[in-house]
């Protein structure tokens, strides 16, 4: 006998009635977005069509409506139901930790989940952050063989570059043996979020010698990872594959591809991307090419951006206002800072974030106002994290305040007790004012927490090549070559007045040592190499990107090398963009 309709169904609603005169339910598709699936729902009853099939589809109809309710309350009408039945209930509560009780209820019945349950639970997974269920599907997956399949397998992939573990994720992606554009497109974008940047680059690489068709979702990922090595032939590479492929119409690869030039120091080519593309940019493009003004320290364009939003009716959100923030922090405005920081929460009804607040203490402290940028860090509704406490140290550090360094490294290291730019930064203060004993102290305490300097890394990219030096290396092959051309370099500009500024960590070792020590820093050995191999033309800038602050000695040593190279150097250090020219700096020598 066939089960009817469960009459409370509605619950206290009456079924919807504006359904059209002589409207036949199968003469529309079931998949229909734009129908309410109420409708539908309602005629299929009508008709005495509810059959598991039909339930099927309405539940996943549901599932992409408002209506979060209905699909558990259908589901049970269902006699017998089946995997897809299952999948769709699941799918339905994405996200949620009912996915993870409906997925328990279904091995209970016993029912077998297939690829497409799997990849439904490994996203509620990773939305939820569950690593423990997660590493238990995976097993199950694997005794069901179903982990190697291109869909799970790419949902797989996901889940573990979500949850921070891109050599798993890359695992998995190994083990894939046909492999699609989806599991290429997540582990491209996984490797890019996980900062294994290269990683990512040759695994794009990969999927196009493979003949495997790209999507905006790996074209975007790929260019994220450019942006991020701020690899600029990278970043042109994927940008003309993305024209031959179409997909540089699309708004996520149009705001990669903002993001990547911006961070490579091309700004005006980001823009032109904006403007060619301007009538089909939304909030995120416009604020990708804000950040990249932002982090140039130019607050004339950014704000210009800002009004040309506001003219074109989009309303900026908490990412505009952290671009107009950094904007204002780079260039050294802080009472400016402090005015927009009160027009965000008054002005536009938006309520800061940590990172707002950030912007703004680094900016007192930029200022010199250590006490009030101390009591706003103190005072704000946030509790102050490393990065609070990092800026006020280098604030500190900028002003020689050393009993203040001396406060705020403390402050940092009870948070991140192994930041060894901490230790670095606040020797280098101490130092500056002559204080061995409290130098020694600082040494001592280092060694004692086991806490060693992290090593320097910079690279350059030649002919679409990055090439990566640590400091102090001989592993690349035209070592000899670079070495030698540093020496000449170095020669030339002490020709013109270059003194040496000695880093504390080389303040207990020979004068030859000390040399060797600043000479052996990565940012100077990849100018070496930039200029040895002709990174860039005549009069073209040299690009050269780092992994920690820029130091003193490099920051004064380009200077004087633009001089005697004719050409420009830029930098991007962990902080912001350093352009040297003509013997100065676009920082004004604060960083």
């Amino acid at each position: 006998m066939e089960r009817s309709p469960a009459p409370n169904f509605w619950g206290m609603n009456d079924p919807p009635t504006n359904i059209p005169e002589g409207f036949l339910f199968m003469e529309h598709d079931v998949s229909d977005h734009h129908c309410d699936p109420r409708i539908l729902h309602a005629q299929a009853i009508k008709a005495s069509k509810t059959d598991t099939f039909l339930c099927n589809n309405l539940i996943a109809l549901y599932s992409k409506s408002n209506f979060s309710s209905y699909p558990l309350r259908l589901f049970h009408q269902i006699p017998r139901p089946n995997i897809v039945s299952w999948t769709s209930l699941i799918a339905a509560s994405s996200n949620t930790l009912l996915a993870l009780h409906h997925f328990v209820s279904m091995l209970r019945h016993p029912t077998l989940p297939n690829q497409r349950t799997l990849a439904s639970l490994f996203k509620t997974c990773a939305s939820l952050s569950c690593l423990p269920f997660g590493l238990t599907l995976h097993c199950l997956s694997i005794k069901l063989c179903l982990s190697e399949e291109p869909f799970a397998g790419s949902a797989l992939i996901n889940f573990y570059s979500k949850c921070r573990l891109p050599h798993e994720a890359r695992k998995v992606f190994d083990e894939v043996p046909q492999k699609d554009n989806f599991c290429y497109s997540a582990v491209i974008v996984g490797l890019a979020q996980n900062s294994r940047c290269l990683d990512s680059l040759s695994v794009f690489a990969g999927m196009r010698s493979s003949d495997v068709a790209s999507s905006m979702y790996s074209i975007s990922g790929a260019l994220r990872a450019a942006a991020e090595l701020a690899a600029l032939e990278q970043c042109k590479i994927i940008h003309a594959h993305s024209v031959v492929t179409a997909f540089d119409l699309s708004v996520v690869v149009g705001s990669a591809l903002i993001d990547g030039y911006s961070k490579a120091g091309f700004v005006q080519d980001a823009r032109q991307i904006f403007d060619d593309n301007l009538p089909g940019m939304n909030i995120v493009c416009w604020n990708a090419l804000m950040a990249g003004y932002a982090q140039q320290g130019d607050h004339g364009s950014t704000f210009e951006l800002l009004n040309l939003m506001e003219a074109r009716g989009l309303v900026p959100d908490e990412y505009s206002f952290l671009a107009i923030l950094t904007s204002l922090f780079n260039a050294r405005m802080y009472l400016e800072t402090e005015d927009w920081l009160k027009r965000m929460k008054e002005e536009y009804g938006l309520e800061p974030t940590l990172e707002h607040y950030t912007c703004l203490v680094g900016a007192m402290g930029r200022a010199g106002q250590l006490e009030q940028a101390e009591r706003t860090a103190l005072t704000m509704p946030f509790k102050p994290d490393a990065a609070v406490w990092r800026a006020l140290l280098s604030a500190c550090a900028i002003h020689g305040a050393a009993d203040k360094a001396r406060s705020m490294a403390t402050r940092l290291l009870e948070i991140e007790p192994h930041d060894d730019t901490a230790y670095v930064i606040l020797a280098n203060v101490l130092s500056a004012a002559g204080r061995w004993d409290d130098v020694a102290e600082v040494r001592w305490r280092m060694k004692d927490g086991k806490v060693k300097k992290r090593g320097g890394r910079s690279w350059i990219e030649v002919q679409g090549r990055v090439h990566v030096f640590e400091a102090a290396e001989w592993k690349h092959e035209r070592s000899v070559e670079i070495y030698g051309k540093l020496e000449e370099l170095m020669g030339e500009i002490t020709k013109l007045g270059y003194v040496p500024v000695w880093d504390e960590m080389l303040h207990n070792v020979g004068e030859e040592n000390k040399k060797k020590g600043l000479w052996g820093h990565s940012e100077k050995l990849a100018v070496a190499f930039g200029v040895l191999s002709g990174s860039a033309p005549p009069g073209k800038a040299l690009r050269i990107v780092k992994n920690l602050r820029i130091c003193k000695d490099c920051h004064e040593a380009f200077k004087y090398m633009t001089r005697v190279l004719e050409r420009d150097i830029i930098v991007r250090d962990v902080n912001r963009y350093h352009r040297f020219f003509n013997g100065k700096c676009t920082c004004g020598d604060i960083w």
